[in-house]
């Protein structure tokens, strides 16, 4: 299980060379992901969501509050926490010269999978993620779904229990996403947690089993999309999130 107890990160800003500004990213943020579900982290850009996964992938220190893998915190089993994650980042470039076979076996070696694991894990992968037709091509020659899906498979190379995926499937082609929500919904049924930060609610509305709705660093709603429908008289989670935060505004 992954639990989040009343989680903040405070930043600083500077208005000019002489004015800071103290805020909150995530201000008392909390929630638990179970074995076997997919949790969705819903809520536009700048919500906050990619700096809460990111304290939830030990890359961020929270300012207060503390995550929890099975029990154990960063501070005290950081190494036997990330053994157990997968982080996918939004931003993450890739070696272009490399092929994905080459990336993936570079990524075992990081992670110390034994060859023979690692070439039946490569295998594994590239047949779930359908990276056969491409997995001795260059990274550079490959389409931005084919990319992702190649940065997804890197994340996985060491059989991870838990999935923090940021905007996995932003700016991807219909083929190229309903790979990866393919892919999680596998992983959900053998078990393993999945958290993925989104601002399509209508994917998470048809993949997640609960989801988390930020606005402005804070949580607006927690629960499964039919609830959280019911609880608002809205027939989808976008209504859903407009009626809560009082419609569209110009901060949005």
């Amino acid at each position: 299980m992954v639990k989040v107890e009343n989680v903040k990160k405070k930043f600083t800003k500077y208005k000019n060379k002489k004015e800071k500004e103290e805020f909150y990213a995530n201000n008392g943020i909390s929630l638990e992901a179970k074995e076997g579900e997919i949790i969705g982290i819903l809520g536009p850009n700048g919500a906050g969501k990619t700096t809460l996964l990111r304290m939830m992938a030990g890359i961020l220190e929270p300012s207060e509050g503390k995550i929890e893998f099975n029990g154990l915190n960063y501070k005290e089993n950081e190494i036997e926490i990330k053994q157990q994650i997968a982080y996918l980042s939004g931003n993450t470039k890739l070696y272009d010269t490399l092929s994905t076979y080459e990336l993936l076996k570079m990524c075992s070696e990081i992670y110390n999978v034994p060859e023979q694991k690692a070439e039946e894990r490569i295998k594994e992968l590239a047949q779930i993620l359908s990276l056969e037709s491409f997995l001795y091509n260059k990274i550079g020659n490959l389409s931005t779904g084919q990319t992702q899906r190649v940065n997804i498979a890197r994340c996985l190379i060491h059989n991870p229990n838990y999935y923090i995926l940021d905007e996995a499937t932003t700016g991807l082609d219909i083929i190229s996403s309903q790979v990866i929500l393919n892919f999680m919904k596998q992983e959900k049924e053998k078990g393993k947690t999945v958290l993925y930060s989104t601002h399509y609610m209508e994917e998470a509305e048809n993949i997640c089993d609960k989801v988390i709705m930020i606005n402005k660093g804070i949580v607006i709603k927690t629960g499964t999309p039919d609830q959280i429908k019911k609880d608002t008289n809205t027939t989808n989670l976008r209504e859903a999130f407009f009626a809560m935060i009082g419609g569209v505004s110009d901060e949005e």
